[in-house]
């Protein structure tokens, strides 16, 4: 390391010679520029080294100035501690910042269920599928037209989801155990889109038109720009709950986003992918859509735990005009899902057919229905794929195109037999 004395020497005996005559005025007044400000240097770290720098006194003078007061109460909050029924979804005055006590035992537990149920996209082995598509006959027409309006159709939406839940939701719900689990939700919301995208990427498709349907499918276009309208005003960074009106705007949100984006308009496609599944084709992304119904069944159980629990906790938001605005937007959704059914299935295919779906998501739409406390629009609707309900409940065995996983963990600890 280099001393000061021999900083001085190799400034010296590095710079380049002066100019005879007038040339040497200049080099002599940057020798003596650099001595002063080895000077300072040395006098500014004993300065430091005693604690009395002038950087430092202007640091303290800036800490005395700054105005902490307002900072302070924030923190503060109503200068207690948080008990629980402080707590409340919206609206709440509760400190956020202290996670405990929990008031909503099932929201933290949804919390550890998604971290326990972790997966990642490249854990799926893709080769089957890569050799299937890219064989001439491997898939019919039809079979391949389901492919890739999913893959477009999903591509976009759980960006659509992933995108309301950190603009908006997150922000506005004032519960931080849900909080917590809204993290974990849309962490998992980017693990969809990646897992689109590996499947997307592995098949050799055409990026561009797959990541673009949602503007030029009609379709797809309809679900996207319906869902959009629903996140145009709570988006704003100045809407805040507490009125009436906003509060409904919330709910309306909720709704849309857990009761039909992802409570109706994923159906038909998980549907459909599942399916070729069943059949051994495509199995690899089969395998990556079960696991991600798996993780948007447990989203959807949320969304709807926190709709009802706002609900309850203002049930003043929830009068006829409301109920009624909420049935008309799940019935909208189902109706809009079937005519996406009938553009990807335009014949009969995997078993199944346009007329099949519609009671399908006809059966689901009363389920989305009674599930926030409204009456079935449907009766006597029936589920014609009663195996989706099995494949969806957690707690059953993955037991499809001879594999099957055990209660699925973190990623490498994945139980085959």
């Amino acid at each position: 390391m280099l001393s000061w004395d021999e900083f001085d020497e190799e400034e010296t005996t590095t710079a380049p010679a002066a100019a005879p005559g007038a040339a040497a005025q200049p080099a002599q007044q940057n020798a003596a520029k650099l001595d002063s400000q080895a000077a300072g240097s040395v006098e500014e770290s004993r300065a430091v080294a005693a604690g009395d720098s002038a950087a430092v006194a202007r640091a303290k003078k800036a800490l005395d100035d700054l105005d902490i007061q307002e900072g302070l109460a924030e923190l503060e909050g109503e200068s207690a501690r948080v008990q629980v029924g402080d707590k409340q979804m919206i609206n709440a005055r509760a400190d956020l910042n202290q996670l405990v006590p929990f008031k909503y035992d099932w929201a933290w537990q949804k919390y550890l269920d998604g971290c326990a149920n972790h997966w990642m996209p490249q854990e799926v082995n893709m080769t089957a599928d890569i050799a299937l598509w890219k064989s001439q006959d491997g898939l019919s027409e039809d079979e391949r037209r389901i492919v890739k309006r999913n893959l477009g159709f999903f591509s976009t939406a759980d960006s659509l989801v992933a995108n309301n839940l950190v603009l908006a939701v997150y922000r506005l719900i004032t519960n931080p155990e849900c909080r917590q689990y809204i993290l974990r939700q849309a962490f998992e919301e980017a693990i969809h889109t990646h897992a689109y995208q590996y499947c997307i990427e592995s098949l050799g498709m055409d990026e561009g038109e797959i990541f673009n349907m949602y503007h030029e499918i009609p379709s797809v276009a309809k679900k996207a720009s319906w869902g959009l309208k629903y996140t145009r005003s709570i988006s704003d960074p100045m809407f805040n709950t507490g009125t009436v009106e906003t509060d409904k705007e919330f709910l309306r949100n909720l709704i849309a986003y857990y009761c039909v984006l992802e409570g109706i308009f994923f159906y038909c496609g998980f549907t459909q992918i599942l399916s070729m599944g069943r059949r051994n084709k495509m199995t690899g992304t089969a395998e990556q859509f079960q696991y991600i119904l798996r993780d948007e069944s447990m989203h959807l159980n949320f969304g709807i735990d926190v709709i009802n629990q706002i609900k309850i906790e203002n049930p003043h938001l929830w009068d006829a005009a409301m109920k009624d605005e909420a049935t008309q937007m799940i019935l909208q959704g189902t109706q809009l899902e079937i005519e996406y059914a009938r553009d990807t299935m335009p014949r009969g295919v995997l078993g199944m057919n346009a007329a099949m779906m519609e009671d399908y998501l006809k059966f689901i739409a009363n389920r989305r229905l009674t599930q926030i406390g409204l009456k079935e629009e449907y009766p006597g609707t029936t589920n014609p794929f009663p195996w989706m309900s099995e494949i969806m409940d957690l707690k059953k065995e993955k037991n499809f195109f001879e594999t099957r996983v055990i209660e699925y963990q973190t990623g490498g600890a994945l139980s085959w037999d």
